[in-house]
């Protein structure tokens, strides 16, 4: 777990020093950063949904997560979260950005993908915690060009990226026979298409409500066995 608490912190110290730089920055230079990041992330969501190898699984997955997803109403849900802590932290507020929207970016940006699964489970199984000390870096140098334009909702994906990473630490010798390459592999690929729907809620184009898309991304985990 320490490995995942460096993790934490790393967010927490990147998204504020993000924080402080978003105060100084005008708003339109802030609008085109934000956009110049959604090209950015539409780059690192392409090139993860590449990673999949059976597109029927990602479809399959995608259908049945949103529906889930939907049924939980999880999108609502975070943004109540999110119009609660703007209420007590934020005191102009933020029409551009919620927090519930800089959360659920994050978050997928800072837990989808091999890193975050590999590292984990290498630091459960083996108490090898190099990939996450790595990891830990480049999402701190992340959490502070997000935070510089998603605002204090990146803060608050780091308690989320302690739950994901430290539950399959702890889980481990569980679930290790169930992340194979195959699986990892498929679960990248559902959510860097997520992360296209960020990239493209980023530019402007879209609104989806992506909270409500993230079951989509434990699917493979059960299509895998079968297909």
């Amino acid at each position: 777990m320490i490995a995942t608490i460096v993790n934490m912190v790393a967010v927490l110290i990147g998204g504020s020093v993000g924080l402080l730089l978003k105060k100084g920055l005008p708003e339109k230079l802030s609008d085109s950063i934000m956009k110049g990041l959604g090209l950015c992330t539409l780059y690192l969501g392409i090139s993860g949904s590449l990673k999949g190898q059976n597109s029927l699984i990602l479809i399959i997955s995608m259908v049945v997560g949103i529906v889930i997803g939907e049924i939980l109403d999880l999108d609502d849900k975070v943004n109540r979260l999110g119009k609660f802590v703007e209420k007590k932290f934020q005191k102009e507020g933020n029409t551009k950005v919620s927090i519930a929207e800089g959360f659920v970016s994050a978050s997928l940006l800072f837990c989808v993908g091999a890193m975050a699964i590999v590292g984990s489970l290498q630091a459960g199984l083996a108490g090898d915690y190099e990939m996450l000390y790595n990891k830990s870096m480049l999402d701190g140098v992340a959490a502070i060009i997000f935070a510089s334009s998603f605002g204090v909702g990146v803060l608050l994906s780091a308690f989320f990226v302690f739950a994901y990473q430290g539950t399959i630490t702890l889980l481990a010798q569980w679930i290790a026979p169930f992340l194979t390459d195959v699986v990892i592999a498929e679960m990248t690929c559902v959510g860097s298409v997520i992360i296209i729907g960020i990239a493209l809620n980023m530019i402007g184009l879209t609104k989806f409500k992506l909270m409500n898309y993230v079951p989509a991304v434990f699917i493979p985990i059960i299509l895998c066995k079968f297909m």
